[in-house]
């Protein structure tokens, strides 16, 4: 009822006519960034083609879909979601491959297959709440996190 409000994950802009998405904290390396939003819009255009096909995808309950937000926000890429067709967990990283087979066919079509290939490298190198961590775990000391963040923002 008020496009101001925080309390949405996905929402039309009011004034500019596109989509917004509250995916995730920005990430410190620029090409992390790009390659989270070139996956976001390669997964909005498959399920806009999808849908301009007459086919389906499968609909889950907000509730089962907060469970699997709140679980990545606090594992990251080394947790497990659920997953509500197989009524399993499965670790995130297995997902994340799944999404990105999902989306394969659309990305050479928007021209992103490099950006969205990047997520590959997120999955094997960690991102870079993990590397602030690692930081942290070997100097013991805030301030060589925020210099290490400092570096990699900048290139």
């Amino acid at each position: 009822d008020n496009a101001k409000k925080i309390w949405w994950d996905v929402r039309p802009h009011p004034q500019f006519g596109t989509l917004e998405f509250r995916v995730c904290d920005v990430p410190t390396r620029p090409s992390d960034s790009i390659a989270i939003a070139s996956l976001v819009q390669a997964l909005v255009y498959k399920l806009y083609r999808l849908r301009s096909q007459n086919l389906g995808f499968r609909l889950y309950r907000p509730l089962l879909i907060q469970e699997n937000k709140w679980r990545a926000a606090r594992y990251g890429i080394d947790g497990s979601l659920i997953d509500f067709g197989k009524k399993i967990e499965v670790p995130m990283r297995q997902l994340t491959l799944e999404l990105l087979e999902f989306v394969d066919d659309v990305v050479d079509e928007l021209g992103s297959r490099p950006q969205v290939s990047r997520i590959l490298d997120i999955l094997r190198d960690g991102t870079s709440a993990d590397r602030q961590l690692q930081v942290f775990e070997a100097t013991g000391d805030y301030r060589a996190v925020v210099a290490h963040l400092v570096r990699e923002t900048k290139g």
